[in-house]
């Protein structure tokens, strides 16, 4: 990396006079500092840039932020062409050489990329007009051959630099209720939940015998009075109606929720089934209703955007009573787990009232010391994968790595596919990934469940009334619910991780371990929809998998290869609906243990090995390997 030019950007001059650039390397690790000040005000959008260059890139992936909310993957090969708001940069070079770029976001500053026709420009921001000085660790850069290392020792560093005390993702406890299959409210029914709804599909998974554990009650359980007008096939678009209205009282809704919400709550328990309800950092998508309940009780801990918005306080002291007051009582009606979305609005509601780091920091600490409070970090964050969210959640383990399913849509599978696996490279290094929500009856229900199989991440449908097909989630659970989950976020292998996989003309593999096994998805997705790809697969996709030999067995056909870690061999998927599962289990004493056929993590299945005998954690079909021949019992 060969830094180019550096200035201090006021909006009217730029200046590099007191600047300084400093750099500290340990290993093949180099952290990026800016110093620097001005008499004037530093720009809030634009405070400070730092042009470089790398040498010698073939090709890379950019993980940018394409909207508020959401960040998805894009590709290339110059510099110049790398996206605005870029917050991770993986490369590789002419001579096999991976790179990676990591932005940071500290105490006052973010940090993001973008490509110029110099090299690559880290922009930092404070999104405040206050400031007249930059003191911040900018980015973080390494370079090496493996680049899931290089990822995870970037983010190391820059958090122990940043002294937060925030967690990477193995320091983080995977929530206990989301161990178990569940259900969500918001394909089912969206905007217009109700608790007649809620209690018929509890009573369905009973009749059905699918041992769904927990419920979402998602987005519009709330006294929304915006709403009382309107119906749900008046003509308006679902997203004005969200994005117009404001929270009236935390209580649910009298009309869809005639005897409350803990009412609902404990017909569901009834049913068996532990509660999730549904929260925005907002109150609702258009803040606080200023004639409602929710704004005389806490009134005096809301702030006014600047489009007259009322939301919670950013505040610590203030965001912490707020959030206290919304979860107390979702906790009293019976609520255990908690999903709060919104979450990356910094910008539109806080801008100009504190630094960036500051302000995210405060409403972060908050909720995440109410979520632990009350509901013990069960928690799933979503719409927040703005940096400035991803590097500052404390404890809170799980966030959605997608922007939302849809439903009888096999356009967007492919869509889906490479954000949420491209998203986990960058967002796994701090949580537990959510790939959504699904249904069992649509038309790429085999494929989505496969993909959530693989996630290592919660596994939760939204089938509408009378459409879930238990036949469809056996493979991803036991009998009791309790899903077949990988040990860390899936991710793309490392011949995937540079090239756009709808053009490459090559099979789109996802890979993941399971107690010490290996576990391979193989896609096509190319743009080309009867398009045909091959390519190979071999043990050494597996990132972190040790051993020297190797039982490859394909889930579906139930074929069985012998490889060495190095060796590879040829797969071929013919359409955009051929897919492949393989269970890769290093072979020990001539002996390989590969669990329950019937399951797609099927390691998972085995509850420990003695004398080369399998127990299982439930009876079922299973297959292990001996002297190279496959037996299946």
């Amino acid at each position: 990396m060969k830094i180019l030019e550096y200035c201090l950007n006021t909006g009217k001059t730029k200046e590099n006079c007191n600047l300084w650039i400093r750099t500290e390397k340990q290993g093949n690790i180099t952290s990026v500092f800016i110093d620097g000040f001005s008499q004037y005000s530093l720009n809030a959008d634009l405070g400070a840039e730092i042009t470089f260059c790398i040498n010698d890139i073939a090709n890379w992936t950019a993980i940018y932020r394409n909207c508020e909310w959401w960040c998805e993957p894009c590709w290339g090969t110059a510099e110049k062409d790398i996206p605005d708001e870029t917050q991770c940069l993986i490369y590789k070079k002419n001579d096999g050489t991976f790179g990676v770029i990591l932005p940071v976001v500290s105490e006052e500053y973010k940090c993001v990329l973008c490509g110029t026709e110099n090299g690559i420009r880290a922009n930092l921001f404070s999104w405040c007009d206050k400031l007249n000085s930059c003191h911040a660790l900018a980015f973080m850069h390494a370079e090496g051959q493996n680049p899931f290392e290089l990822i995870k020792n970037c983010t190391e560093k820059a958090l122990s630099i940043l002294d937060t005390g925030y967690r990477m993702r193995n320091n983080r406890t995977y929530p206990s209720h989301l161990e178990h299959l569940g259900w969500c409210s918001w394909d089912a029914f969206h905007i217009w939940v109700n608790e007649e709804g809620l209690l018929n599909k509890a009573k369905e998974f009973k009749e059905k015998n699918i041992p769904v554990n927990w419920v979402m009650i998602d987005d519009m359980w709330a006294e929304i009075r915006d709403f009382y007008n309107h119906t749900p096939d008046d003509g308006v678009p679902l997203w004005k109606y969200l994005h117009a209205s404001s929270l009236y009282s935390f209580s649910a809704d009298p009309k869809r929720f005639p005897n409350g919400l803990k009412h609902c709550i404990d017909l569901l328990k009834e049913h068996g089934l532990t509660v999730g309800v549904w929260h925005p950092t907002t109150g609702y998508w258009k803040g606080i209703d200023r004639n409602g309940e929710a704004y005389k009780l806490l009134k005096d801990y809301l702030s006014e955007a600047p489009d007259g918005t009322l939301v919670p306080d950013y505040h610590k002291e203030k965001s912490y009573i707020y959030y206290s007051t919304l979860h107390d009582y979702l906790r009293k009606c019976g609520a255990e787990i908690v999903k709060i979305d919104n979450q990356s609005i910094s910008r539109r509601y806080y801008k100009g009232l504190a630094p960036v780091g500051k302000v995210v920091r405060d409403f972060h600490d908050a909720m995440e010391a109410s979520a632990a409070e009350h509901f013990g970090s069960q928690v799933i964050n979503c719409m927040g994968m703005a940096g400035e969210d991803v590097w500052n959640r404390s404890i809170s383990p799980i966030s959605r790595c997608s922007n939302d399913f849809q439903p009888e849509n096999p356009e967007w599978f492919a869509d889906h596919i490479t954000q949420c696996a491209y998203n986990s490279i960058y967002l796994g290094q701090f949580y537990y990934c959510d790939w959504d929500m699904w249904w069992t009856d649509d038309s790429q229900a085999l494929k989505n469940s496969i993909l959530r199989a693989i996630s290592g991440g919660p596994i939760y449908i939204s089938d509408e009334l009378d459409r879930s097909n238990k036949d469809l989630l056996m493979p991803l659970i036991l009998s009791d619910g309790k899903i077949l989950r990988c040990d860390r976020p899936a991710m793309p292998t490392k011949d995937c991780l540079t090239e756009n996989p709808r053009k490459s003309k090559k099979p789109f593999k996802l890979q993941n371990v399971c107690d010490g096994s290996g576990i391979l998805a193989v896609f096509n997705i190319s743009d080309d929809w009867n398009e045909n790809v091959c390519g190979e697969i071999s043990p050494s996709d597996i990132e972190g998998l040790s051993g020297e030999n190797f039982a490859v067995y394909e889930h579906f056909s139930k074929e069985l290869k012998i490889l060495k870690y190095s060796q590879s061999l040829k797969t071929e998927l013919n359409g955009k609906d051929d897919f492949r599962l393989y269970i890769i289990v290093p072979i020990r004493d001539g002996f390989a243990p590969i669990g329950r056929i019937d399951k797609f993590i099927s390691p998972k299945t085995i509850k420990c090995i003695y004398n080369k005998q399998i127990i299982l954690l439930e009876d079922g079909p299973y297959a292990y390997v001996q002297d190279g021949q496959l037996y299946i019992k």
